[in-house]
């Protein structure tokens, strides 16, 4: 998962999750010693966090399901989200409220889909799968012909991960990872329309509160007393933690001195971040044919982030 961030492109779940950049982060400036990484080092170690934070959900999902993970990394982070931002609830339009409430319910399935695709296959091939909605979104936003080349890119990658036709992997699991990706490139497209909407991180914390309750009654019918044992949300608070608050305070240290475009680019990094979470903490070890396949989409956001960049420092005749 990734967090948001102003450019149409691979950026955690969690958070990532890419709306204008400040939209997607809690709105008070954390601790000056953080900032010591510089902001090449604060994106990665955002970025080693939600996917670190994915691969301990994995270990999670024995104990409380997945649909009851994601219930309480949702809580977790609505709670932590409501009290640092302290959005306020008065002076809203309905059209705003109908915003925030869209926001967070494309917030939700965007995680339940890709902890149910984790839950059938391996970590570094969801993310990658994952990724493909923002690469489409990026694609299609630019609309020149050079994408074309980096759309094939990311086929080609695709089809080395399918081995053929996907037979080494979960149909299903792939079929979640997939929706995930499509959620999240939603994800990107009503996180700007919140952000517009609302000062700060306050869209973002309402979102994710209506996300959370939205979630509740399903963790709750797969988990159910699971979820209130105390390892389980310890766990389930780690993963939270791991996977949205440290994100999105890394990644507003980071944007204060990093342009958005090499944010972006940084960010198309998660699949490789992922693959590695998968083997070190999960054991999910890649052939070098699933290895070639996460390069090749890598560089496909890649080589898609920077079209666009180009794109917008081009002289205008």
């Amino acid at each position: 998962m990734s967090t948001s961030s102003t450019t149409p492109t691979p950026a955690p779940a969690s958070t990532a999750a890419s709306a204008p950049v400040s939209a997607g982060k809690p709105g008070r400036r954390p601790g000056g010693s953080l900032g010591s990484l510089g902001p090449v080092g604060l994106v990665l170690a955002g970025g080693i966090s939600v996917q670190f934070g994915g691969a301990l959900a994995v270990t999670l999902m024995p104990r409380a399901g997945a649909l009851g993970v994601v219930t309480l990394r949702l809580l977790v982070a609505a709670v932590v989200l409501l009290v640092v931002c302290r959005p306020r609830l008065r002076g809203h339009s309905r059209a705003d409220w109908g915003t925030v409430v869209v926001f967070g319910i494309t917030m939700g399935a965007m995680n339940g889909l890709f902890y149910a695709s984790v839950d059938r296959i391996p970590l570094g091939a969801a993310v990658t799968l994952e990724v493909l909605g923002p690469l489409a979104l990026s694609v299609i936003a630019s609309r020149r012909a050079v994408n074309l080349v980096w759309a094939g890119l990311a086929l080609a990658g695709v089809f080395l991960l399918s081995g053929g036709g996907f037979g080494g992997l979960d149909p299903v699991g792939v079929a979640f990872a997939l929706g995930a990706g499509a959620m999240w490139a939603a994800y990107i497209v009503f996180s700007a329309r919140t952000g517009r909407r609302f000062p700060q991180a306050d869209g973002l914390a309402l979102a994710m509160a209506v996300a959370a309750l939205l979630f509740l009654p399903l963790g709750l019918a797969e988990s159910g007393a699971k979820l209130a044992d105390p390892v389980t949300i310890a766990l389930g608070a780690g993963v939270a933690i791991l996977s949205s608050v440290l994100p999105y305070t890394l990644e507003l240290l980071a944007l204060r001195r990093l342009p958005a475009h090499t944010f972006a680019v940084l960010m198309s990094l998660e699949p490789a971040i992922a693959a590695a979470a998968g083997f070190l903490i999960l054991d999910q070890a890649l052939t070098t044919t699933q290895s070639a396949a996460i390069a090749l989409v890598i560089a496909a956001s890649m080589g898609a982030v920077r079209t666009q960049v180009g794109r917008r420092k081009a002289p205008v005749e």
